[in-house]
């Protein structure tokens, strides 16, 4: 078990390098850079810039160089020092865009995972055991629902009916008065307050598709003949529902929970941008439109290391889970 961690270990590091050769590549792909959208910014506004000074700012930010000398820029001082670049666009560095967006980020996306599975997996085992019964029905047409509604469509539904139900917009993680306040038990306090709108509509296709998963896996392992030779031995339904159909069953929820992370946060772009959220999705979409280099190399490399950590860490648990694996991981 130790020498098949310390293996996936070093092949993440791997996949983490390829990664960001990809991302930092991919970024500067569409023709154009940051320099040109600029001037093209400035001769909207009236104010067109003289090409003395677009070539000063060619230089000082490296963008003159051959590409591959700007990735080996941005890496190197990324691995050894933790220095993310600097923003072309927001003028300061791009570590001081990320550290607050990336905790808000992070705590959103983890709200959203114990939202999936406290919900969808109660449901599932309900409507397994109760098939075709007016509970499995009703919760299967609300997964259907779940699936086919886009997110950003809910949360829009969800801010007309909070405005004119309740007279509130319920917009952003923070009251006005504690967007800018230091941390404190008060504003903690606000955030959870603020919390349950986003985390149910980012959190609702994922519980849904959890549901629907889980629900046909255990109706699958029903018909199996151990399943048929235990009940016909009397062991008690509780008991043998928990210790070896919902085990099994849960291998696909496990094996894609690596997943479902970084999905949470790319996919929640619009949803942020709607319920005005200061979390990473809005800030990529802005620094990709502006170009913005290392701001966006930065935030898609997060995004790489999320789903990296996190199918390393569904392995590793369902290696755990499931013996069969750790026979095969043996041979």
């Amino acid at each position: 078990m130790l020498s098949y961690i310390v293996r996936r270990l070093a092949y993440m590091v791997v996949v983490l390098v390829l990664v960001s050769v990809v991302c930092f590549y991919i970024i500067n792909l569409p023709p154009g850079s940051f320099i040109e959208t600029f001037a093209t910014q400035l001769d909207a506004a009236g104010s067109p810039a003289t090409q003395a000074q677009l070539d000063f700012l060619t230089v000082r930010y490296g963008l003159d160089q051959p590409l591959h000398v700007q990735y080996w820029n941005w890496i190197v001082p990324l691995v050894t020092q933790g220095d993310y670049g600097y923003s072309f666009e927001w003028q300061q560095p791009v570590w001081t865009l990320l550290a607050d967006r990336l905790w808000l980020t992070i705590i959103v996306s983890l709200v959203s995972m114990v939202f999936v599975y406290v919900v969808s997996i109660p449901v599932a085992l309900y409507s397994a055991t109760h098939q075709y019964s007016v509970g499995d029905y009703s919760f299967s047409l609300l997964g259907i629902i779940g699936l086919a509604v886009p997110n950003f469509l809910l949360a829009l539904v969800l801010l007309v009916a909070s405005a004119r139900l309740f007279g509130v917009t319920p917009t952003g993680l923070f009251s006005p008065e504690y967007i800018t306040a230091p941390w404190s038990w008060e504003k903690v306090w606000d955030l959870m307050i603020h919390l349950p709108v986003p985390v149910i509509v980012v959190g609702l296709a994922g519980t849904a598709a959890t549901i629907r998963i889980l629900r046909s896996q255990l109706l699958d392992e029903f018909q199996k003949q151990y399943v048929i030779t235990a009940r016909a031995k009397g062991v008690p339904e509780g008991r043998l529902l928990m210790k070896y159909p919902f085990r099994v069953a849960l291998n696909p929820i496990i094996s894609t929970a690596g997943h479902l992370l970084p999905d949470i946060v790319s996919g929640s772009t619009i949803v942020a941008i709607v319920l005005g959220l200061p979390t990473i999705g809005p800030l990529l979409l802005r620094a990709i439109v502006a170009q913005d280099t290392y701001v966006a190399a930065s935030c898609l490399m997060l995004l790489g290391v999320l789903t990296v950590v996190g199918v390393v860490m569904s392995d590793i648990l369902l290696t755990m889970l499931d013996p069969r694996v750790r026979m095969s991981r043996a041979n």
